[in-house]
């Protein structure tokens, strides 16, 4: 088996995986899943930048999973970052940062790749499920959808709709008004209709990232977050809508009460609620599988 270790580095989130794979018989077993909300991404739908506190905060991450991957003794590393540093002016900041701290500089993935990491790492231990799969990666700047078919990616797009964005740009009131969460909605809705991804064919819609795991902890009415009874839930799509309406008549304060809720996803679940239920309202299957695996583990397989 080979130890190798992923880094995902999107608008909200920077997430490490320590895992050993064998690349033979396709097994996996973990070491290590670390998360930390840096909000790499605030701001940058307004200014075109990285901030400089927002850097920090992802540059001190990027120190502690230094130690834990010298601790565990990876054999290969792979940084991968997405929808911020690919809108950002000032990325070479970031890379140079980055490399400084880790030894490797930051793969800066377009929107398709991203796509394809994200049906890699969830599309390989999918149980069985109808044929085409949809893969809806919802992250803080961006959603991929991918759809495919017996492991293999077909069409797939990245949107430029994400739970930071969609929150910072039309989510201003706690909790949003009617007002906002209808023009955030149509907005959503008007990216929806230019995709290229014929959404209305998957037979089976699998959602991954911390928006959609949330979401499954309010439907699941989980005390406290836990990822095994969140992998591969099967999720009836009237109770996930019911959830995300739930999710957006909440103020900040009340969701981070909610024992599941990660204090720093809190102030921009809202806007991840609109893109999935407005989502949701384009396919047919009457269930949400989600899935606790995704781009991350679709990093750590790309190295073997």
């Amino acid at each position: 088996m080979t130890r190798v270790a992923a880094i995902d580095c999107g608008t909200n989130s920077i997430r490490l995986l320590v895992t050993d794979l064998d690349a033979d018989t396709g097994t996996a077993d973990d070491q290590v899943r670390q998360m930390e909300i840096v909000r790499l991404g605030y701001g940058v739908d307004r200014t075109g930048r990285l901030d400089v506190r927002a850097l920090e905060r992802t540059f001190a991450a990027c120190e502690d999973y230094a130690r834990v991957i010298a601790e565990l003794g990876a054999e290969r590393v792979r940084f991968v970052a997405t929808s911020a540093t690919r809108d950002a002016d000032n990325a070479d900041v970031f890379a140079d940062g980055v490399r400084e701290r880790l030894g490797v500089g930051p793969d800066v993935v377009t929107g398709s790749e991203e796509a394809a990491l994200s049906f890699a790492g969830a599309a390989r231990d999918l149980p069985g499920v109808a044929q085409p799969v949809l893969v809806v990666d919802l992250g803080g700047g961006s959603t991929e959808l991918i759809l495919g078919e017996d492991g293999v990616a077909g069409a797939e797009q990245s949107l430029d709709i994400g739970s930071v964005r969609m929150t910072e740009r039309h989510l201003r009131s706690d909790p949003p008004t009617a007002a906002e969460i209808v023009e955030c909605a149509a907005d959503v809705d008007a990216v929806l209709d230019a995709s290229t991804v014929d959404v209305a064919q998957a037979r089976t819609v699998v959602g991954v990232a911390g928006t959609i795991t949330t979401v499954a902890a309010h439907v699941l009415g989980l005390e406290e977050y836990d990822s095994t009874r969140i992998h591969h839930a099967q999720l009836p799509v009237a109770d996930v809508l019911a959830s995300c309406d739930a999710l957006l008549a909440a103020s900040v304060e009340e969701r981070r009460s909610w024992s599941f809720m990660h204090p720093g996803r809190a102030d921009v679940i809202g806007g991840g609620a609109v893109i999935l239920s407005r989502l949701l309202a384009r396919t047919t299957p009457d269930a949400l599988v989600v899935s606790e695996h995704d781009i991350l583990d679709g990093i750590a397989w790309s190295l073997v």
